[in-house]
Order: structure tokens, then C-alpha cells, then sequence
């Protein structure tokens, strides 16, 4: 009986593992790095700048959709500011890809490998240098969707370069900015973005409310969603992590948007 039980085990172990086999899916060359259920895939993969540094990006996958939003990182930090938001964004039906930029280093546990690299090859890694390679994963994503335009989410210094690439991209449909400002002494943003004619929602700290008004006050009413927070949030896209007091209220405004886009 003992022998009999254990062949039936090995049997349904065997099974298993051939079952989760067949559920695997190579995304664009990328290597599969974790996998929730059968119908999600989250999978890294590099892609290029027209300077030849290579992006390093998580793919975030379900049901089979393409990615629709791209998602990019704030100061000092990496694509794992958005290890939390991406599996959100998952749960409502959104499939995205989170970047590496060039100016940046660590965020939840992920370091950052595009500023790695770029710091090898002696390239500048300022703000601005960054916008490069924003532009360069929307090209990319433009491919995967069969030149379908995309969603661009920015969370401070690359909020105020979602504005500033999308304003004339038409690869961009959409633009999400956590936090932007008048970060570059170089470029006047509140008169740059002012013909801005596609949709934007825009958010912040409480405390950034004021300055952030002032920025998107040019920008035709009927194109702008600004949720205003009552609690005191935080500054650029961690206010949709959990660990933000309020970041239900963040969620919910923000994904509205995105519904309607």
C-alpha cells in the first residue's frame, strides 16, 4: 500500500511540474522571472537608446494584452518603484512595462542596471539625459503594439518628462504624471506643455498642490484630471503604494483615468 501511495504521488508531482511547463511564455526574448498564474507573465528584457545604452525593463503581462502603459521612475530610484503598482495595475486588467532610466539607482530591493551600465561607459546621467531613454521604450512599445500609442506614466523629475515627450509624441495617447514640476533651469515646462491636447492627469503631495496648478494652468481645462488629495500623500507615484496613508483615493482617481483612456 505504502509503495502504491508513493507512485501515486510521483504521478501527481509529475504532472504538475509538466503543467507548469506548459504555462511559460518568453515575452520578446526576455527571461521569465516570476509568474503569478497561468495568465500572467512578469519578464525582463533589455532594449536600446539611440546611444546604444541598454534599458533594462520588467514586462508585466496578463491575459495576453501588450503593454499599454509605460511606467518611469523617479529620482534615485528603479523600476521596482513600480514592483507594487504594475501587480495592481495587473489586477485591473493593465499590462505595462516598468524602466530602468539612465539617472537613477535603487527602489524596493532593484537596483538599477541602466545607470549601472551608463556610468561604465562614462555617459552623463542627469535628469534630462534620461529623456532618451523614455523616448526610446515608447518606440519600443509602439512596436509590440502594432503601433498602437501608449500611455505614459512619469513620477517626478521623468513626471515633468512624460509632459514634455508626450506634448508632441503621437505615440503617446495619454499622460500620467506623479509630482511634475520645474525641475530643468534650461526649459520654462509651464510654457512648453501649455498646447498639451490630449488627456493628462496630474497629482501630487498635498503640500505640491499649489505649485502644481500653476504648472498645468495653461493646459486647456477640458484635457487635464487633477485629483487633489485631502491627506497629506507623498511626493511622485509612491503615493499609490500601500504603505502611503490615502493611497486608496490616489488608486482610485488614477485608474478612472486610465479606464477612460
Amino acid at each position: 500500500m505504502r509503495y502504491f501511495l508513493l507512485i501515486i504521488s510521483l504521478l501527481f508531482i509529475s504532472c504538475t511540474l509538466s503543467s507548469k511547463k506548459k504555462d511559460l511564455k518568453i515575452v520578446n526574448n526576455g527571461i521569465i522571472e516570476k509568474q503569478e498564474t497561468p495568465n500572467i507573465y512578469i519578464v525582463k528584457t533589455i532594449f536600446y537608446t539611440k546611444d546604444s545604452l541598454p534599458i533594462t525593463a520588467d514586462i508585466y503581462e496578463v491575459n495576453n494584452k501588450k503593454p499599454t502603459i509605460l511606467l518611469c521612475h523617479q529620482a534615485g530610484f528603479s523600476r521596482g518603484e513600480y514592483k507594487e503598482t504594475a501587480l495592481k495595475l495587473m489586477k485591473l486588467g493593465f499590462s505595462s512595462i516598468a524602466i530602468d532610466q539612465r539617472s537613477g539607482k535603487e527602489a524596493n530591493g532593484v537596483v538599477n542596471e541602466t545607470a549601472l551600465e551608463a556610468k561604465k561607459r562614462n555617459l552623463s546621467t542627469n535628469y534630462l539625459d534620461a529623456k532618451q531613454d523614455i523616448e526610446a521604450a515608447i518606440d519600443y512599445m509602439y512596436e509590440m503594439n502594432g503601433h498602437q500609442p501608449i500611455i505614459l506614466v512619469g513620477s517626478s523629475y521623468s513626471a515633468t518628462l512624460a509632459l514634455l515627450i508626450g506634448n508632441t509624441s503621437k505615440k503617446v495617447k495619454a499622460i500620467v504624471a506623479f509630482s511634475p514640476g520645474e525641475y530643468y533651469k534650461s526649459i520654462d515646462v509651464k510654457n512648453t506643455i501649455k498646447d498639451i491636447d490630449k488627456p493628462i492627469f496630474v497629482t501630487s503631495s498635498k503640500k505640491e498642490i499649489p505649485k502644481l496648478e500653476e504648472l498645468v494652468s495653461l493646459i486647456k481645462p477640458i484635457y487635464v484630471t487633477h485629483y487633489k488629495p485631502t491627506v497629506n500623500g507623498i511626493h511622485g507615484s509612491k503615493a499609490l503604494w500601500s504603505s502611503t496613508v490615502g493611497n486608496e483615493n490616489y488608486w482610485q482617481s488614477f485608474s478612472n483615468f486610465l479606464k477612460e483612456q
